[in-house]
């Protein structure tokens, strides 16, 4: 692999992940269901829904920042780019799809919140306001990483269609 700027795209994953971040929990204010994610992680970790500023409460916060920051954008520019398509934020809001996707198919179950979060009150309203944050995640994410450079096909391929 070439010219992966890591610390560009672990900033880029922060503020977008900033931005899902803020955008959860004003949600409400939209029509959307409440969605806590640092408490939904941190149910992983205690007996209960933690409630806000909770020691297992900043604990699922901090899962969800370093999945956000690190472990997916990582991801993502290492592994994922050549195969996504089009301009930077297009191939991050591709990529934002495949992890709503992920969310929903295997977090969700696995955090006992149903397929496609089934055993919701509001699922339809969830799975959309899911939708949404991590299409606006993906789509900030990918304009501000920017190009990814990679050795082999795909990057052979980028760089004929700039000359």
């Amino acid at each position: 692999m070439e010219n992966v700027n890591v610390s560009k795209v672990i900033g880029a994953g922060f503020v977008a992940t900033c931005v899902m971040t803020m955008l959860m929990y004003v949600a409400p204010m939209m029509g959307i269901p409440k969605m806590d994610i640092a408490s939904m992680l941190g149910y992983v970790l205690s007996s209960g829904m933690p409630q806000p500023w909770t020691l297992p409460w900043w604990t699922g916060m901090m899962m969800h920042f370093i999945n956000g920051t690190l472990i997916l954008p990582v991801l993502y520019s290492y592994l994922f780019y050549p195969f996504f398509a089009g301009r930077p934020w297009l191939r991050g809001t591709d990529w934002g799809f495949i992890l709503w996707l992920l969310a929903q198919a295997m977090v969700m179950p696995m955090m006992g919140m149903g397929f496609f979060s089934a055993k919701l009150p509001e699922a339809a309203m969830a799975v959309m306001g899911s939708l949404i944050g991590h299409i606006v995640y993906g789509a900030i994410f990918g304009a501000l990483a920017g190009e990814q450079s990679h050795s082999g096909r795909a990057g052979y391929e980028a760089q004929a269609s700039h000359a």
